[in-house]
């Protein structure tokens, strides 16, 4: 466990450190007029779609839908369950983000093994993977909400507090921190701009858009796919997938970002 703890602590940090960010370039300018003229004709929709076939389809040994998944408002209930996730689960007896909690349902309900959903988890542009199309329905449904994340159960207030630790946490071969580029104000790594998610204000800001469609890979990204894609930058062993430690980070950043409206899944460079 503290392995795990300690491979995680550079959640977000790139290849090289950052620096003081200077007035709007304009390249950063060009890049937020692309994300304007995009507007709403987001690719992500795509996923959306088949994300809402595969969530009614019965597959698995069980030959069973998806329908009857409990995301946290009771069995089959989609809307508005996303901005309360990260949460308690007491069937699972632990907290979940959503997907990993899509993932329980797909092994409890549909009969798909653990090994099978880990197997390719991550997919590619010309070849989505299941967990990606079913959480973009999911999150699409929430889209407008206000985020709402719970904080009463006791093994809520754990995962933040774990997560929080984590963040802080410097280790690997940059000796960086989730903190080291997202624990100040005005920073900045080549073009992309770094919010101070130790700050509700950017934590709020940054955290609504996840899942993301993004454009420099033509797919879609989910926010366990965007922790491990900062262990490949840090050359760090890839965290193991729907940890406890991955989902005590999400949770601490979505605690950190209640009350925003979530605008998810977004647009990215």
């Amino acid at each position: 466990m503290k392995y795990r703890i300690a491979v995680l602590a550079a959640l977000t940090a790139a290849w090289t450190g950052p620096v003081l960010a200077q007035a709007k370039d304009p390249t950063i300018a060009g890049i937020e007029k692309y994300r304007e003229m995009l507007g709403d004709d987001n690719p992500a929709e795509l996923y959306e779609a088949r994300g809402e076939q595969l969530w009614k389809k019965k597959a698995g040994p069980k030959n069973a839908s998806l329908e009857q998944c409990d995301l946290g408002l009771g069995p089959g209930v989609v809307k508005g369950a996303y901005v309360q996730t990260p949460r308690y689960y007491a069937d699972a007896d632990r907290v979940m983000d959503m997907e990993t909690r899509i993932n329980w349902c797909r092994m409890n309900l549909q009969g798909v093994s653990e090994a099978d959903i880990r197997k390719r988890p991550f997919g590619s542009a010309d070849k989505p993977s299941e967990i990606e199309d079913l959480l973009t329905y999911v999150v699409t449904a929430s889209k407008g909400m206000k985020m709402n994340v719970p904080t009463d159960h006791p093994k809520e207030r754990e995962a933040f507090q774990l997560g929080q630790a984590v963040f802080h946490m410097r280790a690997g071969p940059y000796d960086f921190s989730c903190a080291t580029c997202h624990g100040e104000d005005n920073l900045r790594i080549r073009l992309q701009e770094l919010p101070n998610l130790t700050k509700a204000e950017d934590a709020k800001r940054a955290y609504v858009g996840w899942p993301a469609y993004r454009v420099s890979t033509s797919r879609v990204h989910t926010m366990q796919w965007r922790i491990n894609d900062c262990f490949r930058q840090q050359r760090l062993p890839e965290p193991r997938y729907m940890s406890e430690a991955v989902n005590a980070v999400i949770t601490y950043m979505a605690q950190t970002g209640n009350g925003a409206e979530y605008k998810g899944p977004a647009l990215k460079r």
